[in-house]
């Protein structure tokens, strides 16, 4: 399996990376006395299960313990545009019948072989590499990028953009994440939006209404850094990067990844997608794998090459409306980020 190598180093002087984003927002391409033609990219967002770095009193606090598995919880393949004027996101149920692609655990261990397994289990077999190998060769999308965050990651960057704005129509209970939240618009902290992008028994939509909520929270987290005027000043969007990727290893750059949100720090609600990869039913047991979700291939080939050629999922002239809770026809339908916006 070949990892993939990020061009620029991870770690830049504070200088650097505000001159970079400076050139950002007068429009440079890249950094300075560096051109680029337009091209798209293609990034693997993964929140990973990971939990050890919250403290135990906010494991009880948010009700985020039990025993990790060190799986993905969230997949999401985000396209982003050559001309940075439109991003597109796919959700891919953590629990999608995969055929992992063979790998080696080290450079002198045995070549494991192909073998079925949950879409989820990739990264607890061979890490955010295999991830994304995995995602690859189910798509026929190259991946450029990822993005791995853990419980920690996700609470501190929640708290740092000064929480998140939801909205419901209906009222959300789940009792396993203790999610509660009657109809309306709710501010929710870091803590309390672990809850909400965790739940998957509000209703019996599952891991599809799951992957809805999150895909939500993503354009409102989106529309409140605008609001805030976060990512027109290079050094707090610097430190909302920073918080977000963390010590850890990632597929981005502090200074690349910063860039990127700069590029796109105007762009509306209207000029996103949200999708769910098209489901055709269970997979069969005999693959050993337990209770799974097997992709339509048909529709799944027909969105994924939407990807490959940098073609919007949604019409111009087409404005579809999510139903709410989905369902799995309704869930595969791509919507504009402006559909799920708080109004």
């Amino acid at each position: 399996m070949t990892v993939k190598r990020n061009p620029w180093p991870r770690r830049l002087a504070i200088p650097g990376i505000v001159l970079a984003c400076t050139g950002a927002l007068l429009g440079a391409s890249g950094p300075p006395g560096e051109e680029h033609a337009p091209r798209a990219m293609n990034i693997l967002l993964m929140g990973t299960d990971e939990r050890d770095t919250i403290s135990e009193a906010e494991k009880q606090q948010f009700h985020a313990g039990g025993q990790p598995c060190g799986c993905t919880d969230v997949l999401m393949l985000v396209h982003l545009s050559a001309h940075r004027d439109r991003v597109s996101v796919i959700g891919m149920p953590r629990d999608s019948a995969a055929q992992i692609p063979p790998y080696r655990e080290g450079p002198d261990a045995k070549e494991r072989p192909p073998h079925p397994a949950k879409l989820n289990a990739a990264f607890q077999e061979g890490g955010p590499e295999l991830a994304v190998a995995t995602v690859e060769s189910m798509t026929g999308v190259n991946v450029d990028r990822f993005v791995q965050v853990d419980f920690r990651r996700f609470m501190d960057t929640v708290n740092e953009a000064g929480g998140v704005e939801v909205c419901t129509p209906r009222r959300l209970h789940d009792s396993a994440t203790a999610l509660d939240l009657e109809p309306g618009k709710h501010r929710l902290d870091g803590g309390r939006s672990l809850q909400y992008v965790r739940s998957r028994h509000v209703d019996s939509s599952a891991d599809l209404g799951r992957i809805q909520r999150q895909q939500r929270f993503l354009v409102q987290a989106w529309r409140g850094l605008q609001l805030r005027g976060l990512l027109g000043d290079p050094v707090r969007a610097l430190h909302l990067v920073r918080t977000l990727l963390g010590s850890g290893p990632q597929g981005f750059s502090v200074n690349e990844l910063v860039q990127e949100a700069v590029a796109l720090r105007s762009l509306p609600a209207s000029a996103t997608e949200f999708t769910t990869v098209p489901i055709s039913g269970f997979a069969p047991a005999s693959l050993g794998i337990g209770a799974a979700l097997t992709w339509d291939e048909h529709r799944a080939d027909e969105l994924f090459a939407k990807v490959r050629r940098d073609q919007p999922l949604v019409s111009d002239s087409d404005d579809p409306r999510p139903a709410d809770p989905p369902t799995v026809l309704g869930s595969t339908t791509p919507v504009r980020g402006s559909a799920y916006a708080c109004t």
